[in-house]
């Protein structure tokens, strides 16, 4: 009796939040290791289709790095990244559209069918063109500040955000691979968080949750029990300074401020790896990763 009363417990609290982000968006960028890990992977998917249960509006956005490199290394590729992006030639390009935009993109929307959602894959290389994300291909600058090629690689410059806002309405999850189309037609590669964070923008979500290999950002970073919370502009800013804040975090904190600078109200990034992680960061009075805001 005592157990069934504490599921009723978080049932209760579960329900302000539940309310409160009926019919909100929130963009869920997918990639590292929870793509790798299936058990991880199954438990995010089912807390998406709870999301799309109880009146949220999910988005998925992901990537597909660790399968695209298998598949270039069964092909005899061998991968090679500029400035952590990874450099697209044609053979590249072509294992990109066949993995990422095809088969992971297809395997993750029927995974959602299959836990008892509806999802619609936004394969812009299947036979009906479902693609929503448009760019531009994009340099990056060498130390001597000249531009370096990167291939067939691109940002996001505009979102079909009709075509989003009808499926998420229709009770349908769109998941969108972190690839987009330029003007002249050219498929392009694209930074995944970057893409979630064009998805977010353009929709005016509530939330954009990345999911990483950490539980957040952390005063020490090899402490998990020094999480924080909640993080403001100022404090981020702070800690960086300090450089409690440091590495690779700091572009992905930086990227988050940026974001909410552009109408979305929270980012936040959790342990992906954690079970039930996207329901107890977004259903629980105190979360379980960081949340990003402008302001307390």
């Amino acid at each position: 009796m005592q157990e069934a009363i504490e599921k009723a417990d978080t049932l209760i609290e579960a329900m302000g939040w539940i309310r409160r982000f009926r019919d909100s968006i929130t963009v869920i960028k997918l990639g590292g290791s929870v793509m790798e890990d299936a058990d991880a992977l199954r438990h995010l998917l089912v807390d998406i289709v709870f999301m799309e249960t109880v009146g949220m509006r999910p988005i998925v956005v992901h990537g597909g790095g660790a399968a695209i490199s298998r598949a270039m290394s069964e092909a005899k590729l061998e991968p090679k990244f500029i400035q952590g992006r990874r450099y697209t030639d044609q053979a590249t390009l072509e294992i990109v559209e066949r993995v990422l935009a095809g088969e992971v993109n297809e395997m993750v929307a029927a995974r959602i069918e299959e836990f008892g959602g509806r999802a619609m894959p936004l394969n812009p290389t299947g036979e009906t063109d479902n693609n929503v994300l448009f760019g531009e291909r994009i340099t990056v600058s060498s130390d001597d500040g000249q531009d370096v090629d990167l291939g067939f690689v691109g940002h996001v410059t505009r979102v079909d955000r009709d075509a989003l806002d009808n499926l998420c309405y229709a009770g349908q999850v769109p998941v969108i691979p972190s690839v987009c189309r330029a003007d002249d037609g050219q498929l392009l590669n694209v930074n995944a968080d970057t893409a979630a964070m064009a998805v977010a923008q353009a929709m005016g979500a509530e939330k954009l949750v990345f999911l990483s290999d950490v539980n957040g950002v952390r005063l020490n970073k090899d402490d998990p029990e020094s999480l924080i919370h909640t993080l403001t502009a100022d404090a981020a800013d702070e800690l960086i300074n300090k450089g409690i804040i440091e590495s690779g975090m700091i572009p992905k904190v930086e990227a988050c401020l940026d974001t909410l600078t552009k109408g979305v109200k929270k980012v936040h990034i959790i342990d992906g790896l954690l079970r039930h992680s996207l329901l107890l960061e977004i259903y629980t009075n105190r979360g379980i990763g960081t949340e990003i805001v402008t302001v307390v």
